[in-house]
């Protein structure tokens, strides 16, 4: 019935759309494309996973989960460009989930390795384990998580008992097999994820080392937020006739998110952001630091004030790390210092606030922090800080993302003679 009403829709908007308003036009579409969202039932998900998704409280799948799945469900490869915080997870692994727990042959292969996910960073592997436990709760599979930074023998343990879906950071994964403590000859579905990030932090090597080891006859997943050349040639080694699956977000981020820009001295940084805590009624802040030392300098000056906070960055321990996340997330603690590297994986649902300590070196990188809030289609606020030193960055940012920040002027802490934001400044044309 609903895609009688659809076409009914479509045929009006086509007909009469030249006799409506543009902005008339733009909200019939909207409407239209909502009309059309199917349920997770209208992809012939198993019993199992439906159940699994009604108790996280999902009825209506994302775009990319609504391209995606039919096409891995099919046997495709699969190259897709999507975001962070479209939900991109649960396009790979709940295909997945459904055709290991579907094999006849699953019950003989039980406890073999029949998926792959590789990813950047420790805590996106921990998400991503954590998304597969979710969804594969009343399949019976099993799925672990390996990355450096922690003693190995655990990790170990549970391969050596045996597991269906590993999900690992490359070093330790490619130290695990060389140890001859992973097997890959059962292997059916291989993930790489966040392949741009991959290649930022170095891990082209490692990469190129492990597919060196995959059976030939497999199906692949490979999804990045940007295709640049480099990482197209890196998808075309992995991928056999791919299907491509691009999602556009509804807007920038940097136009969904509500941005600000404070100028304030680098002395007076951390009095601005104990002032902004202390009168912001948001339940989560994620605070961005440049450096490890500074994160961790932030938390100590916060707590001479009487604020809570942890500090997440490549020098802490695992489990340190791990657990200022899930204190983040759980609630227990309202403020997190981050740097860029240990932030990627952080994905807190209804995240309010983004403050921006220092401003990133890499105009990018600014990007993907204010990125934190604001997923899918929510709205969120991301705050910068910005001292004399800093704003050549803040013009970079402000080319990058096509538009002025608006200046916060009336503050407690306010430079003097930065009553006008600072414009991207014009190149002269050649002629």
């Amino acid at each position: 019935m609903i895609f009688v009403v659809v076409g009914l829709v479509s045929l009006m908007v086509l007909c009469f759309g030249k006799c409506l308003p543009r902005v008339n036009r733009a909200v019939m579409l909207e409407g239209l494309y909502y009309l059309t969202i199917m349920n997770f039932q209208s992809l012939n998900l198993i019993d199992p996973i439906l159940k699994a998704l009604s108790e996280k409280g999902y009825t209506a799948p994302t775009p990319i989960q609504q391209q995606s799945i039919p096409i891995l469900l099919d046997g495709h490869d699969l190259l897709g460009c999507a975001q962070t915080g479209t939900g991109k997870t649960a396009s790979f692994a709940i295909p997945i989930l459904q055709k290991i727990a579907t094999d006849p042959l699953q019950k003989k292969k039980a406890g073999k390795i029949k998926a792959l996910i590789v990813t950047p960073t420790r805590e996106l592997a921990i998400q991503i384990g954590e998304s597969f436990t979710d969804y594969g709760k009343f399949t019976g599979l099993t799925n672990t998580v390996i990355f450096g930074g922690v003693g190995q023998n655990p990790q170990v343990k549970i391969l050596k008992r045996g597991v269906d879906i590993l999900i690992g950071t490359p070093g330790r994964l490619l130290d695990l097999m060389n140890q001859g403590f992973i097997s890959l000859k059962d292997l059916e579905y291989f993930t790489l994820d966040e392949a741009d990030h991959m290649l930022e932090m170095g891990f082209i090597h490692d990469i190129e080392k492990i597919i060196a080891k995959l059976p030939p006859k497999r199906q692949s997943l490979f999804f990045s937020a940007t295709m640049p050349p480099n990482i197209a040639k890196l998808a075309h080694t992995i991928l056999d006739n791919p299907k491509r699956v691009t999602i556009e977000p509804e807007k920038p981020t940097a136009e969904r998110v509500q941005q600000a820009i404070y100028f304030v001295s680098k002395s007076n940084k951390i009095k601005l952001l104990t002032h902004i805590l202390e009168t912001a009624p948001c339940e989560a802040v994620l605070v961005f630091s440049r450096t490890k030392h500074g994160a961790n300098k932030i938390v100590k000056l916060l707590s001479r004030s009487g604020l809570t906070a942890e500090a997440i960055h490549g020098n802490k321990s695992q489990t340190a790390r791990q657990k200022a996340l899930e204190n983040f997330k759980s609630g227990r603690t309202k403020v997190l210092i981050a740097t860029d590297i240990a932030a990627r994986g952080i994905d807190v649902s209804e995240l309010e606030l983004v403050i921006n300590y220092d401003l990133p070196n890499v105009p990018e990188t600014y990007v993907h922090r204010i990125g934190r809030t604001g997923r899918a289609k929510a709205s969120g606020m991301a705050l910068s800080f910005c001292d004399q030193t800093e704003k050549p960055l803040l013009r970079d940012i402000q080319r990058l993302i096509k538009q002025d920040i608006p200046l916060i002027t009336v503050h407690p802490f306010a430079e003097e003679k930065s009553d006008r934001p600072l414009r991207p400044k014009r190149v002269a044309k050649r002629r």
